[in-house]
């Protein structure tokens, strides 16, 4: 009876031991974290460059920037500091009086000058102009060239405004005349008193032939 007493607890204790590893490994498979599938399709982890270009392809080469193109300093023209100036007196014809514009250059190097002189009266302490500037009368001459000491002349002339209508006129005293050389910016004063209309007359005060040479 003993032995056969221990042979059925030991059956026992076995059936119970499987049961409860049973009941385990149930239980484990119920926690057990799901594998995850982390493999990635061939096409997402390749990126696809075929279908455009790479900037630095397709951008054109940078150029080099060019430099501007430097102005000449001396382009040979008279300048308005290269000379000295003054007036000659001419001859006169109805109503008008001729006098030569000289145009010395006292530079101290040769220089160039062609056309018509811009021609003006001026008045009062600050210079301002009086009436319409001078008239071009007649065609433009060639170029001269001045050497140093050397005089080109424009032939100037003074119509006597004392011919018009003195309210049309408004006849006003000058102290001179402001000269822009041809293709020159700044202007030259040659002082010459003067009468000048500071209105608009039906005519020309002032006219002015091209340059020639002395």
């Amino acid at each position: 009876m003993t032995m056969v007493r221990s042979k059925l607890i030991s059956i026992g204790g076995l059936v119970a031991g499987t049961a409860g590893l049973l009941l385990l490994s149930a239980c484990g498979s119920e926690n057990a974290p799901v594998a995850q599938n982390t493999s990635a399709s061939p096409s997402s982890s390749v990126p696809d460059t075929s279908a455009a270009p790479s900037a630095t392809s397709s951008a054109p080469a940078p150029q080099p920037v060019q430099p501007p193109a430097q102005a000449s300093k001396n382009d040979g023209l008279c300048k308005a500091g290269d000379v000295k100036l003054s007036i000659k007196d001419s001859d006169a014809a109805a109503g008008t009086v001729y006098r030569k514009l000289v145009i010395t250059n006292a530079s101290g190097h040769p220089c160039t000058i062609q056309g018509f002189p811009g021609v003006s009266y001026v008045t009062g302490a600050d210079g301002h102009q009086v009436g319409e500037a001078a008239f071009r009368d007649g065609a433009k001459g060639g170029p001269v060239q001045l050497g140093n000491g050397e005089s080109a002349i424009a032939d100037v002339g003074f119509v006597n405004v004392r011919n018009y209508d003195e309210a049309v006129c408004k006849p006003t005293e000058t102290r001179g005349l402001r000269v822009y050389l041809p293709q020159e910016t700044a202007s030259n004063f040659v002082p010459v008193q003067g009468l000048g209309c500071a209105g608009k007359i039906p005519g020309n005060q002032l006219t002015v032939k091209t340059v020639h040479k002395g």
